[in-house]
C-alpha cells in the first residue's frame, strides 16, 4: 500500500469519526432534550458551587435561573452540532469521491461549528464558575477543543 493511501485512509477514519460523533451528540442532546436542558441549567444555576461543600464567592451572582435561557443555549448548541455533522458527512463523501482538496471547506466548516459550540460551552462555563466545582467538565470541553484542533491540522496541512 502506498503512502499516500494510508493517509487517505487515516483522514478517512477520522472524519468519519468526526461525522459521527457530532452525529450521536446531536442525536443525544435531541432525545434527551430535556436532561440536557437541566444539565445545562445546572451549570448555569451554578447548583455545583451550592452543594456541601458550598463555595462563597461573589460569582454566585452571574446565576441564571431562567429555564427559557437555559432551552436556548442548549438549542444554540444543538444547532451548531446538526449543522456540523451535515458538514462533516458531506465532507467524508466528497473525499472518498473527489479527495481531500474538495472536501477540506466543508471539513473546515464542520470544525468550525464543533469550536464555535465547544467555546461557548466552555467560555460559558468561565463564566459560571465550572472550574470550581466541575472541573472534569471543564477538562473534558478542553480536550474536545484539542481534538477539533488536531482535525483542522490533520486536514489542512
Amino acid at each position: 500500500m502506498h503512502l499516500h493511501h494510508t493517509i487517505w485512509l487515516f483522514q478517512l477514519i477520522c472524519a468519519l469519526g468526526l461525522a459521527t460523533w457530532l452525529s450521536l451528540a446531536a442525536l443525544n442532546n435531541l432525545v434527551a432534550f430535556h436532561g440536557s436542558v437541566w444539565a445545562v441549567g445546572n451549570t448555569m444555576r451554578m447548583d455545583p458551587l451550592r452543594r456541601d461543600p458550598t463555595v462563597e464567592t461573589p460569582l454566585l451572582r452571574r446565576a441564571v435561573t431562567s429555564l427559557w435561557l437555559h432551552r436556548l443555549a442548549l438549542a444554540t448548541v444543538l444547532v451548531l452540532q446538526v449543522l456540523g455533522a451535515c458538514a462533516a458527512w458531506l465532507g467524508a463523501a466528497l473525499l472518498c469521491v473527489a479527495g481531500l482538496p474538495d472536501a477540506r471547506a466543508w471539513f473546515n466548516l464542520a470544525l468550525c461549528a464543533m469550536a464555535a459550540f465547544l467555546l461557548l460551552m466552555h467560555l460559558g462555563g468561565l463564566w459560571f464558575g465550572y472550574w470550581i466545582a466541575q472541573e472534569g467538565l471543564q477538562t473534558t470541553h478542553l480536550v474536545l477543543l484539542l481534538w477539533t484542533l488536531a482535525l483542522f491540522f490533520l486536514f489542512n496541512f
